[in-house]
């Protein structure tokens, strides 16, 4: 790469012509600080002219983008005041109308504008658009610029009203960035070898960034979308092919050869028979752990397929061979489950096992932190608590990080850095769509319970509106008279959590006093302390409790074989993978088991769809495919907490095909020249370091 291009793109974006103080103090509010970045600002979408109509034939109840000129405006007094704008187009008048703040809309439109507008048609005394989106196309452009009049396809760039404000609305970017490539274009320089702009059939980096804001026609513009979708996708997966060899190159790891009589009990002792997929598991589990490299392994399996098992199984053979495993779960509710189902599996075992939580007190915290720092704790088992500076292992060998998506990439590498080079085993009940786990998790070798425990039966799930809670609540009775147990579970989310647990402890006192009046209900939330928790959770095991009403502290970890019934309310708050997590509490007995969600109206078209995809399927790789649809890929993998590199124009769903494309040439590249050293590799290299170091160095750990 070009030292001196670099450098010219990495001007202030404040020296460019038209931009003062204002407009670059609001374009650093949307990320553009330099040249470089305006010109990686990209349009949402375009305005293609081959699909926008003419207004004469328009036709009512029907969307349609329209494009004229604005010959007169302005603000209608009556009942209710109106803005209106009358936009003609040479083939028919256009009245747009907005009802709300019309005063902002008047500093808006100006006659003569040359506008686009898009919405629904009506018919009221001519073609009519309510509260229509709009660009604003026309500028005082040089003379003969002509992309306006008979160009194909016209950007329209995302904007904020404090940018609108300063004057950057789409026309504002248009205009900036277009003298921005006058002056910059040539500074940009290829950063793939010619090589796989060949195998790739891609066009050049400075092509497609012209093509991209002032693109020719369609083509162009997909040529242009696939070269910069290509580049993202490419250096996301170059960091895991950096991650991946240094995995297993650089690092030396724990050989575990040791398998000893306590594996062998438990193995024994179990009250149930692991499953094929259990066994497969732990084989492939086994097969890393006696290995020199360091394992990076991802468990995924369903609510209730029996990751904790495995866990432990493994944590026994780092024990049985002088090592301490940490395993980090993401509440203190899981942490403690954790614990006491470990403990009770090893009651009869030489193995000790400390929990590791903040609301420890602090002579207690004192003494099992010395007992962990002298190796006499074989297992711990706590939140990020695990982390903080004054934990030191012995002899870390093993960590194990549960619902791993919960925790940030730097909580992630400071457990890690508690030992030497540990094996690392990361599980998850959030099933990644098996065509994209490798997107994120490229660098860690996937391994998949998918087979839930023999005797269990689907979970009936069934969502209705709350005007049906009487006869929820007379199907919850009957089932609790039969013998059975059942959740009430309230949404409890930190903007709202306050109004949330008044809701769950006033419905708890309504349930408790006139609705259950002789069946047992208890409540559970998470400002209670452990001890009172700790109780409620042991009288529910234990048959005291029929009926727990419950914030999310339930959502993961508890298991009670007897509880059949899942009602879960405002269901339409909760997104997806929260629904499929708080389902899986039922349904882990041979007992038939039953999911209501009770949802208050209106839906937006966004929790019917999370609704009725949870009355349809079962199967969590589905659920997680409809969620990365809803949710889109940024949100659902949590890319700031993971430090990957932010994507503006890929879409890991859509563009699945450039992604596995970009994978295998990035992985062929670092295994070929693991330090981008040669020709044709150094650009990359120069391009990488500038702009991706940071993120590789949280990648380091995944």
């Amino acid at each position: 790469m070009n030292a001196k291009s670099t450098k010219a793109l990495e001007s202030p974006v404040k020296f460019l012509k038209g931009i003062g103080e204002k407009r670059a103090e609001q374009l650093a509010a949307v990320g553009v600080n330099t040249v470089r970045d305006l010109l990686y600002y990209f349009p949402r979408r375009y305005l293609d002219r081959s699909h926008i109509t003419s207004i004469k034939n328009l036709r009512p109840n029907t969307e349609a983008t329209i494009v004229g000129r604005i010959e007169s405006r302005g603000i209608k007094s009556g009942r209710k005041s109106r803005f209106m704008a009358i936009v003609f187009d040479g083939t028919g008048f256009l009245t747009c109308v907005w009802f709300n703040q019309v005063k902002y809309w008047d500093n808006v439109f100006q006659a003569g504008d040359m506008v686009a507008f898009s919405g629904k048609i009506t018919i009221y005394g001519g073609p009519q658009m309510v509260h229509p989106d709009y660009d604003i196309l026309s500028d005082e452009e040089e003379p003969g610029d002509k992309f306006l009049h008979t160009g194909i396809i016209i950007p329209l760039y995302p904007s904020t009203e404090l940018l609108g404000k300063v004057g950057m609305d789409s026309r504002g970017f248009r205009r900036t960035i277009k003298g921005a490539l006058k002056f910059y274009l040539d500074d940009i320089t290829e950063i793939l070898s010619a090589e796989i702009l060949q195998r790739q059939n891609l066009i050049s980096l400075k092509e497609a960034i012209a093509q991209v804001h002032f693109p020719a026609d369609m083509e162009h513009l997909s040529q242009a979308l696939r070269r910069l979708k290509y580049d993202e996708l490419f250096y996301f997966e170059l960091m895991l092919a950096f991650r991946k060899r240094y995995i297993t190159h650089q690092t030396k790891g724990i050989q575990f050869k040791e398998v000893g009589d306590k594996l062998r009990r438990l193995a024994e002792q179990l009250p149930f028979e692991l499953t094929a997929a259990q066994k497969r598991v732990m084989h492939e589990i086994r097969a890393d752990m006696k290995s020199d490299k360091v394992m990076y392994r991802l468990v995924q399996g369903e609510v209730g397929s029996g990751k904790t098992i495995i866990a432990l199984l493994n944590m026994l053979i780092a024990a049985e061979n002088g090592y301490q495993s940490a395993l980090m779960a993401p509440t203190e509710i899981l942490a403690e489950q954790h614990y006491f189902n470990i403990q009770q599996f090893l009651e009869n075992m030489d193995v000790r096992v400390e929990l590791l939580v903040g609301a420890l007190t602090k002579s207690r915290r004192m003494r099992r932190l010395e007992a962990i720092r002298s190796g006499e704790v074989d297992i711990v088992v706590g939140t990020h608590a695990l982390i903080q500076e004054d934990i030191e292992f012995k002899k870390l060998g093993l960590v194990i990080v549960d619902e791993q998506h919960r925790f940030g990439v730097m909580q992630r590498a400071a457990l890690v850095g508690k030992g030497l080079n540990p094996d690392v085993l990361v599980m998850t009940a959030t099933p990644i769509p098996r065509t994209l786990s490798m997107t994120l998790y490229g660098d860690l070798d996937v391994s998949v319970i998918d087979e839930l425990p023999k005797g269990r039966l689907p979970i009936k799930t069934a969502w209705r509106y709350d005007n049906k809670r009487n006869e929820i609540y007379d199907f919850v009775r009957k089932q609790v008279l039969e013998g059975r147990q059942a959740y009430i579970v309230f949404p409890l989310v930190e903007e709202s959590e306050k109004i949330d647990l008044r809701a769950a402890t006033e419905s708890y006192e309504k349930l408790s006093t006139t609705i259950f009046t002789d069946i047992q209900v208890a409540l559970l939330h998470g400002r209670m302390d452990n001890e009172a928790k700790e109780q409620v959770m042991t009288d529910f095991k234990n048959g005291k409790i029929q009926v727990l009403v419950s914030t999310t502290v339930i959502e993961v970890g508890v298991d009670v074989p007897n509880a059949t019934i899942m009602v879960i309310e405002h269901a339409e708050r909760f997104g997806l993978t929260q629904l499929h997590q708080l389902r899986g509490r039922v349904g882990r007995g041979s007992m038939q088991s039953y999911c209501i969600l009770i949802a208050v109206p209106p839906l937006s078209d966004e929790a019917q769809k999370r609704l009725n995809t949870m009355a349809e399927t079962n199967d969590g790789f589905k659920i997680s495919e409809v969620d990365l649809e809803i949710r889109g890929p940024g949100e659902f993998f949590g890319t700031k907490q993971h430090g990957l590199p932010e994507l503006k124009v890929a879409d890991i769903l859509k563009d699945k095909e450039i992604l596995n494309l970009a994978r295998q040439e990035a992985f062929a590249l670092v295994d070929k020249d693991p330090q981008l050293l040669q020709e044709g590799s150094r650009p990359i290299r120069e391009h990488f370091v500038q702009y991706f170091k940071d993120k590789f160095d949280l990648v380091q750990i995944g």
